[in-house]
């Protein structure tokens, strides 16, 4: 709740639902995943996120608001996890057959993987989702001390290629290279504009659309697609 750029966003609500509520319907429709928790701060802001968490009868943990990997550490220990699955709060287009393809990437792979994702080299920003084992997830838990590690969870797997074993989701056909890039998470006001005008269209015609969906959508309104042309995501440090 406390996002500083569009404060309280996952509440915020397109088609009598919040964008908290569409992602964890999306996710449940993933075959591969297990439980899906909702790992949010145990500050008093965001106790509108465990009410609604209640609600929609959803796991829901709460820890530290500022050491992210700290609170997703403990949240995947405490629901037994044994690969861990991590999607931001703000990604209501989640696609779940994309999490199922990444997982069974993870899952088939030999040698194992200690982390693999959704390459958003490719993939729109809004489809995000890493997998990683629970041996690379303590490691880092237990190692990590720069800041935007603890922050962003996961850059001190990715960024140690030569201790663990990394993967990548790879396109699952020519690139939709004519839009350029694009941004389906919710991080700002025009960030918001796009998606709810994607969730309403969509939704009506086809409660259980995928990404492409999505595409074909844009391409019938390429000008959707300025809406959050200028956003620029916040780096990681």
């Amino acid at each position: 709740m406390g996002s500083t750029r569009l404060p309280g966003k996952v509440l915020l609500t397109v088609a009598g639902k919040s964008l908290l509520a569409h992602q964890v319907e999306r996710l449940r429709r993933a075959a591969l995943v297990d439980e899906v928790v909702v790992a949010t701060s145990d500050g008093p802001t965001d106790d509108a996120i465990a009410e609604l968490c209640r609600v929609l009868g959803v796991a829901c943990f709460r820890g530290s608001e500022h050491d992210v990997l700290d609170r997703f550490c403990r949240a995947a220990l405490a629901h037994h996890a044994d690969v861990a699955v991590r999607v931001t709060g703000d990604c209501p287009l989640i696609d779940p057959g994309l999490i199922d393809r990444l997982l069974t990437l993870f899952l088939a792979a030999d040698p194992p993987l200690d982390h693999a994702s959704v390459d958003i080299g490719y993939y729109p920003r809004g489809l995000d989702a890493e997998a990683m084992s629970m041996t690379a997830l303590q490691a880092a838990w237990q190692e990590a001390r720069e800041p935007f590690e603890r922050e962003h969870v996961t850059p001190f797997i990715y960024r140690r290629p030569d201790r663990f074993r990394l993967g990548s989701l790879p396109p699952a056909g020519p690139a939709p290279v004519e839009m350029g890039p694009q941004r389906w998470c919710v991080d700002t006001v025009e960030d918001f504009q796009l998606v709810r005008r994607l969730l309403e269209t969509l939704l009506p015609a086809k409660p259980h659309f995928t990404w492409t969906d999505c595409l074909d959508v844009l391409r019938r309104h390429p000008d959707w697609v300025l809406l959050n042309r200028d956003v620029v995501q916040k780096p990681l440090a």
